[in-house]
């Protein structure tokens, strides 16, 4: 038997298993980036349609049905081209809910600073955390049933604030979402690079909705904070 024909040792196996998913997990990020920063600059323009044309608020009901309903439709396409698709179809029917939301705030005494601030804190927060990861390769996987419950009950909990008009609840909410948010942001980005999640149009939609609620939370308690 010759050395190349040796079957490579335990080390050595594990080695390259390691590197192989590295390099899968290189290729995910950069087609999740590439995704995101496409599904970020669609939903910005359908945003600015929104605006423009002064669309009125889908409500809520419609909200939640337009965005679970897309959100299945991609899950159940996520290994197809057709999953593209339905990931601008999911990101772009957000942009039209978030078009009324900024328009509300840009009719506030110095409303275009806060839409600004709220951007630019969302950029500095996702580039900040997301850099942290990709330099640190901390692996933040523990964090994922906590964000799920916290998730969970935030979500329950803003849907009471809504319905029984509790301004005080609603602010605690999206605190509570910029700091969960933040939280998916970490966890997603090491999922990726560590093998965790292969599927770079479903790490798009997560770090998109993250992006979205860090967005949206941070506008409700910066314009909060500017009514004081």
């Amino acid at each position: 038997m010759s050395f190349l024909d040796r079957p490579l040792n335990r080390d050595a196996q594990t080695v390259a298993y390691s590197d192989s998913r590295n390099i899968a997990g290189h290729k995910v990020l950069r087609n999740t980036y590439m995704l995101l920063s496409m599904t970020l600059l669609f939903s910005a323009i359908t945003a600015g349609l929104s605006i423009a044309y002064s669309l009125p608020s889908m409500g809520i009901i419609v909200t939640l049905v337009g965005y679970f309903g897309l959100l299945f439709l991609t899950t159940k396409l996520r290994n197809s081209a057709w999953g593209i698709l339905s990931v601008f179809a999911l990101t772009g029917f957000m942009g039209l809910t978030l078009g009324p939301i900024i328009t509300r705030y840009l009719g506030m005494p110095g409303g275009s600073g806060i839409v600004m601030n709220a951007m630019g804190l969302t950029a500095v927060i996702f580039m900040g955390l997301s850099a942290y990861v990709l330099v640190s390769k901390r692996d933040f996987s523990f964090m994922g049933g906590f964000l799920a419950i916290g998730a969970l009950v935030a979500f329950a909990a803003g849907l009471g604030a809504i319905f029984f008009e509790i301004p005080a609840l609603s602010l605690a909410v999206s605190a509570a979402f910029v700091l969960l948010m933040s939280g998916m942001i970490l966890f997603e980005t090491s999922n990726i690079i560590h093998g965790g999640e292969t599927n770079y149009i479903m790490a798009t939609v997560s770090l998109y909705i993250s992006i979205f609620n860090l967005f949206t939370s941070l506008l409700h308690l910066l314009g909060f904070a500017d009514k004081e």
